[in-house]
């Protein structure tokens, strides 16, 4: 049976993805939390771990483990990297990592949590992005969580990915066709 990569909505606010990676458990936490290895598929940065400790996410997508891509003039704001600044809100060492996600206004706070279950040899990763302030981004969180955790899948198999606007930009189309009638 083949998972759907697309992501679900569960609410207005709120969608949820799942992933079936290679573990053990303890490698997948890894790349959720260390810096270097995150900077793989997401994004660097440091993390305190502890509750209450600071997210600082370096967002550098020409350097992600995926084929090279030019970056759509539609992100060209980002070329050179962004930050997104948050608070870890659970740290459940190697089952629960949750983390306020913040673009730097103080209205549009939402929650990222990562969650992690054993399946045999295999790890089920499911990210759930909650409190999502408007449809707007809720639609943009859809396309770049989803090519993230294809990245991160990709790479914990040994493979590369296609590069990350490609990819970013088909799923796009995908999740405005599928949340249109939502």
């Amino acid at each position: 049976m083949t998972m759907d990569k697309h992501g679900t909505l569960l609410s207005p606010d709120t969608i949820r993805f799942e992933r079936l990676l290679p573990g053990p458990i303890e490698r997948v936490w890894a790349y959720l939390t260390e810096p270097e290895k995150r900077s793989k598929w997401l994004a660097g940065g440091a993390m305190e771990g502890r509750v209450g400790g600071a997210v600082k996410l370096w967002f550098q997508h020409d350097s992600l483990d995926c084929a090279a891509d030019a970056t759509p003039d539609k992100y060209k704001q980002y070329e050179n990297g962004s930050e997104m600044l948050g608070k870890i809100t659970r740290w459940e060492p190697p089952h629960v990592l949750a983390y306020s996600w913040s673009e730097g206004i103080p209205d549009r706070i939402s929650e990222v949590i990562f969650e992690l279950r054993e399946k045999g040899e295999e790890v089920l990763l499911v990210l759930t992005h909650k409190r999502l302030p408007d449809r707007k981004e809720l639609l943009g969180v859809a396309g770049g969580w989803h090519t993230h955790l294809d990245i991160l899948a990709e790479h914990l198999n040994g493979r590369t990915s296609p590069g990350f606007w490609t990819t970013h930009a088909q799923v796009d189309q995908e999740y405005l066709a599928r949340l249109k009638e939502r």
